[in-house]
């Protein structure tokens, strides 16, 4: 095989559509089979629905957003890292054991942010 054709087989471009139905895919999958992002989607749009009636201004939408968008992602990696895991080894391992809870350290921590957010644009508000 020629230097061109294993670049292209390596980096074959796949369209664009191609690339959003396999994302969303694993979306799907996720709000299917995992309990917590079906429960962090809820929040997620109970706080944003919140920010909204309680009309906050546009960069504390954005910032709102931002937060939620967080979480989501914390929880996508954190699921991400414990299907590899448990797809290397089904034995108990103490540093699959570490990967697997500094992953979720990553979730708490994005949940804990998302409270302070939540309390400094929300409650106040609320509380006026």
């Amino acid at each position: 095989m020629t230097r061109t054709k294993v670049f292209r087989h390596i980096f074959k471009f796949h369209g664009f559509f191609e690339s959003v139905a396999c994302a969303s895919k694993g979306l799907y999958y996720l709000f299917l089979y995992h309990r917590n992002m079906r429960i962090i989607f809820m929040l997620g749009i109970a706080a944003f629905m919140a920010g909204i009636l309680l009309q906050l201004k546009g960069i504390e939408l954005v910032a709102l957003c931002v937060t939620i968008t967080l979480v989501f992602v914390a929880e996508i990696f954190n699921t991400s890292i414990e299907m590899l895991m448990d797809m290397l080894t089904a034995k108990y391992h103490i540093r699959i054991k570490l990967i697997k809870d500094i992953a979720a350290g990553i979730v708490v921590l994005t949940c804990l942010n998302a409270i302070a957010v939540g309390y400094i644009l929300l409650f106040k508000k609320l509380f006026k």
